[in-house]
């Protein structure tokens, strides 16, 4: 063993780095027939893709099955081991299996070949050695092999869980592709997360409603009018006409810009100061996409009118910040 402070951390990362991105693109090469014949595979299935290895790759099956799953590809991870003990009834003659093994001869997923087969379902192999008996057994095999592990002992799972990984990804991705996975369908796997806020959270989810949004009429006074700002704390009010049709906004930058000109608070109606043909967004817009709109315009607030152009709420930056979005 070296001595202490005689190893340079910062090469040896960089040296595991190299030989993993080699290992990862000497991939690319291989993703040809039977990587076609693979996906065509998974795409008929009518049940669940099952994805199973043991030791690290079975870590790494874990999170194939995981991204498939939130892709498009119904899976979840099923340990060989407890497969040998009655978690085989998991697995169904709808389904199809993805194993991992690097050497391919994994004793508990060499047991469960025999099973596979009276199942008659399709199997997937990535393994590191295609005359395995996994690969062998296997209607199709994917080869993740890699020349050395970054390990300098060439021992521990190193290059070639990273390829595993990577050739998982590269079967999710292709999947999705093939099914059309929209930006929805991923939102509605992941509901309770930033991703799912961004895509599934509209306008009329967070706008202010009913009396908490800020409203006066055109020959309101300036003084009045903030008294409007100031109770209902959006920093804006709307601008509206005798039968409550949208005319303007009144702003916090308005306000400035109006004390800039000695205006007389007391006798300046709001209409001679508001800013007319202001921003506004619909009840049914992403609530991501109207931050967006907020940060291009350096706005804090957005009107949402309905398809007739009535006025149905504001939207505040920070219910958007509230809301996860941000």
């Amino acid at each position: 063993m070296s001595e202490p402070g005689s190893t340079s951390f910062s090469a040896s990362a960089r040296r595991t780095i190299r030989m993993e991105a080699a290992a990862v693109a000497a991939l690319e090469a291989r993703t040809g027939e039977d990587f076609d014949r693979a996906c065509e595979l998974l795409l008929t299935v009518q049940g669940r893709i099952i994805v199973t290895g043991m030791g690290k790759s079975g870590h790494i099956a874990r999170k194939i099955a995981a991204t498939l799953a939130s892709t498009g590809s119904p899976a979840f991870f099923v340990h060989p081991g407890e497969a040998s003990h009655g978690d085989m009834g998991m697995i169904t003659a709808e389904d199809a299996v993805i194993a991992l093994s690097n050497s391919g001869g994994a004793a508990e997923i060499v047991t469960l070949l025999p099973l596979l087969k009276r199942l008659g379902i399709p199997l997937i192999a990535m393994t590191g050695n295609p005359q395995s008996a996994l690969a062998e057994a296997a209607d199709v095999n994917l080869d993740a092999g890699v020349e050395t592990e970054a390990c300098p002992l060439d021992l521990a799972p190193t290059s070639s869980t990273t390829a595993a990984l990577v050739m998982g990804d590269a079967l999710a991705i292709a999947l999705l592709e093939a099914r059309g996975f929209t930006a929805d369908d991923f939102a509605f796997s992941h509901p309770g997360g930033t991703l799912g806020k961004k895509l599934l959270l509209m306008v009329r989810d967070v706008m202010q409603t009913g009396a908490a949004i800020p409203r006066v009429q055109v020959d309101t006074t300036l003084s009045q009018a903030l008294l409007e700002i100031s109770d209902k704390g959006l920093g804006m009010t709307t601008v509206v006409d005798a039968d409550g049709a949208l005319l303007g906004v009144f702003t916090d930058g308005d306000l400035r810009r109006s004390l800039g000109s000695r205006t007389d608070i007391n006798t300046t109606n709001i209409g001679e100061l508001m800013t007319v043909n202001a921003k506004s967004v619909g009840p049914e817009m992403l609530a991501a996409e109207a931050m967006r709109i907020m940060e291009e315009n350096e706005i804090g607030a957005l009107v949402v009118v309905d398809e007739h152009g009535a006025i149905t709420g504001v939207l505040h930056l920070k219910d958007l910040l509230h809301a996860g979005i941000a």
